[in-house]
């Protein structure tokens, strides 16, 4: 089962860490392409792949936070091995990595070592909702405000399939469905026993003035924030100090508890 969601589908059982990798809203796994090579080689990084996109594109993608929250554990709690790992998520991965830690706490599930949310906050996020069922124009139009390919790549030509009817009758279903899920979360302040670091962009439209302050309760062990500079995608301008510092945090934590 673990292989349908991860890639790759196995690591090195030598790695002394693990890192999953939380897509953002109409993005797959190739998101993260050329992440693992930025991490130290006792990391073993994995992306996570949803259903509904790339290689998963015949696939239903969940429209349902829950039950989406629920099928990433059953996927944690199957993999992982007892080495130490981490929850890094982008935007809609970022809302994941914060649920699904929040879920493994409160079950007894394998809790990572570090959650790292990058791009999204519990309270001051945009909201999304009003683009879930917009018209295609605006919804396009919206993605293109953002700087985002309709596929969900890191293209440099954001604009990219903008035009193009095949493209977009593949695209824009799961990206509707990725926004119903992050338009049906209701925050119930939920708190993390471990420990938590946030990413952000000084730029990022989708976050409010101040919306990255509401981090700090979440945790008993708040790590703060390392602001970038860009917009909502600045993760891709600043992927090697982003890796640099989850390594050097991961190796942290994990001796904490070691």
């Amino acid at each position: 089962m673990t292989g349908d969601w991860l890639r790759p589908a196995e690591v090195d059982p030598a790695a002394r860490l693990r890192l999953f990798l939380l897509p953002y809203s109409g993005a797959g796994a190739s998101a993260y392409h050329g992440w693992a090579a930025l991490f130290p080689a006792d990391v073993a990084v994995q992306a996570v792949q949803l259903p509904g996109r790339q290689d998963r594109l015949a696939e239903a993608p969940y429209t349902d936070l829950a039950a989406l929250v629920e099928a990433l554990c059953e996927v944690l709690d199957a993999e992982c091995d007892g080495r130490p790992y981490g929850l890094f998520g982008h935007s809609m991965g970022g809302l994941l990595a914060y649920r699904v830690a929040v879920a493994l706490e409160r079950d007894g599930g394998p809790a990572p070592a570090l959650v790292a949310p990058s791009g999204w906050a519990p309270e001051g996020f945009r909201t999304v909702a009003d683009l879930v069922d917009a018209p295609d124009a605006v919804l396009v139009n919206r993605l293109a405000e953002l700087g985002m390919g309709v596929d969900g790549s890191p293209d440099p030509r954001p604009d990219v399939g903008y035009h193009d009817p095949a493209v977009l009758a593949v695209a824009l279903p799961t990206i509707r469905a990725d926004l119903a899920v992050c338009a049906g979360y209701r925050d119930d302040r939920a708190r993390l026993r471990g420990p938590l670091v946030t990413y952000s962009g000084a730029g990022d439209p989708l976050l409010a003035p101040g919306a990255v302050a509401s981090w700090p309760t979440r945790s008993a062990a708040y790590l703060g924030d390392r602001r970038f500079p860009g917009g909502h995608f600045f993760l891709h301008e600043h992927a090697l100090p982003i890796a640099t510092d989850l390594a050097y945090l991961l190796d942290q934590q994990a001796a904490a508890v070691s």
